[in-house]
C-alpha cells in the first residue's frame, strides 16, 4: 500500500478478495513446534489496518472477507491447545485511519487521506483493540509493537524525538492491568522506554547494525530479541527466490544465543494460507538440527565472551557450548576472555574429549583432527 502508493479507496476492495481457505491453524502451530520454536507472534494488524480478528472498532476486519474467521482466535486456541506461547503484533502505525497523525508520518503520504488526524480519538481505537485483544483470547505472552518509527526522523539521526506524544505509558499500563504477565516490546529502533519488559533487533545481531536499523545498544537488563526473515521479504513475496538456507538460520540463531537473545523467524505465508514448501522444508531442517543440539542453545545465556571470528558461546550453569561456526586454519580453537577454569573439555553431543590449554593469553582448545561439523562444531566445557 505504502510501496505503491495505493489510494484508502483501491486498498480497501481487496477485503472482498481475502479468503486464505487452506489455512490450518492446527498445521502452523504444529509446524512451529516441530521447528524447535517456543513461541509464535502473530501479527493482528500490520501498517494497512486490516485486523486478523472478530473487532468492534473497525469494519475492515477478517470477518468482513469471504473468509469470514477469526483467525486470531484460530491461533489462540491452537496455541494453547498445543503448548506454545503466544505473541500478538500489533502496529501503531495506521495508512488508512484519518485519525491517525498521518501529516506528520514518515510513510504512507500517498494514500489520498483527508482532513487532519486526531491522535486522542486514535489512541482511543488502539485502547480498545488492545482490550479485546487481551480480553477474549485466553493468555497472551506479549505484545509486539512496530510502527513507532514512521513519527521520528530516520534511523541514524542524532535527534530521533517523535513528532507525537504516543501516550505509551497509557498504553502499557493498560496492557499490564489486563493480562500482569504479558511482556511489551516496541520497534521503534531506540533505546527502551519505560515499561518495556524485552528489546528487539530488527534484520540485525544485537550490537551489529548491518540493516542500518539497529543504532541503539543492546540493554543489560532486558530480554532481547532479533528477528529475520526466511528470503528477503516479511510477506509472501512469488519473485523473492533468495532462500536462506537451514545451515544460513541455525548460524543465525546460534549468533543471537550466543549474544543473549531470542531468535524471532518470521514466515510470510502464501494468499491460501499455506506456507510455501521452501519455508516448511528448511524449518523441518532446522528443527531436526535442534533435537539433536537444543542443549546447547534453549535456556542458556550468551555474552560470555565476545564474539569471535570461529563463533560464539552459550553457557547453561557450569557448562559452556563452544559453537564453531566457521572451522579454524589452525588445528584448535583460541578463546580469549575466559576467566573460569576448565575441568573437562569435549565434542557435542557425543563426548569425545579434546585437550585443552588455559594460559594467561587465552585458552586453547584442540580439535585433534577429530571431525568438524558442516553446520556447527560443538565443544561442551565443564566449568568449576
Amino acid at each position: 500500500m505504502n510501496n505503491r502508493n495505493i489510494t484508502v479507496k483501491n486498498y480497501t476492495r481487496l477485503m472482498d478478495f481475502f479468503n486464505p481457505i487452506d489455512f490450518n491453524a492446527a498445521q502452523w502451530v504444529s509446524m512451529a513446534k516441530n521447528a524447535g520454536m517456543k513461541y509464535i507472534t502473530l501479527i493482528t494488524r500490520h501498517h494497512d489496518g486490516f485486523s486478523m480478528w472478530d473487532t468492534k472498532y473497525s469494519d475492515f476486519n477478517i470477518m468482513n472477507t469471504p473468509y469470514k474467521k477469526d483467525i486470531v482466535k484460530l491461533i489462540a486456541d491452537e496455541c494453547h491447545k498445543q503448548g506454545i506461547q503466544l505473541f500478538l503484533y500489533y502496529s501503531l502505525l495506521d495508512w488508512r485511519r484519518e485519525d491517525y497523525p498521518h501529516e506528520t508520518g514518515r510513510t504512507g503520504q500517498g494514500t489520498d487521506r483527508i482532513g487532519n488526524g486526531d491522535y486522542a480519538s486514535y489512541l482511543q481505537f488502539m485502547k480498545n483493540q488492545l482490550t479485546e485483544l487481551l480480553t477474549n483470547y485466553g493468555t497472551i505472552a506479549g505484545i509486539w509493537f512496530d510502527g513507532y518509527w514512521d513519527q521520528t526522523p530516520p534511523e541514524g539521526a542524532t535527534d530521533r524525538t517523535s513528532r507525537i506524544n504516543w501516550r505509551l505509558d497509557e498504553i502499557y499500563s493498560l496492557i499490564h492491568k489486563l493480562q500482569p504477565q504479558c511482556l511489551i516490546g516496541n520497534n521503534h529502533h531506540l533505546t527502551p522506554f519505560p515499561g518495556e519488559d524485552f528489546q528487539m533487533f530488527e534484520k540485525d545481531l544485537p550490537g551489529n547494525n548491518n540493516s542500518g536499523l539497529s543504532f541503539q545498544k543492546p540493554s543489560d537488563q532486558l530480554p532481547l530479541e532479533t528477528c529475520e526473515t526466511m528470503n528477503n521479504s516479511w510477506g509472501f513475496n512469488i519473485t523473492d527466490t533468495r532462500y536462506k538456507s537451514a545451515k544460513e538460520l541455525i548460524h543465525y540463531l546460534v549468533n543471537a544465543a550466543g549474544r543473549n537473545a531470542n531468535f524471532l523467524l518470521n514466515v510470510g505465508p502464501m494468499p491460501d494460507g499455506e506456507i510455501q514448501p521452501e519455508f516448511v522444508d528448511t524449518l523441518k531442517e532446522i528443527g531436526k538440527w535442534l533435537q539433536v543440539n537444543g542443549k546447547t542453545i534453549y535456556g542458556t545465556k550468551g555474552n560470555i565472551i565476545t564474539p569471535q571470528n570461529w563463533g560464539v558461546i552459550t553457557a547453561n550453569n557450569k557448562k559452556f557450548f563452544v559453537h564453531v561456526l566457521e572451522t579454524p586454519q589452525q588445528p584448535y580453537v583460541f578463546i580469549p576472555e575466559l576467566k573460569e577454569k576448565i575441568i573437562t573439555a569435549s565434542f557435542f553431543p557425543n563426548g569425545i574429549k579434546i585437550k585443552f590449554k588455559q594460559l594467561p593469553e587465552g585458552t586453547f582448545l584442540y580439535l585433534n583432527g577429530g571431525k568438524t561439523d558442516n553446520i556447527d562444531t560443538i565443544i561442551e566445557l565443564n566449568i568449576q
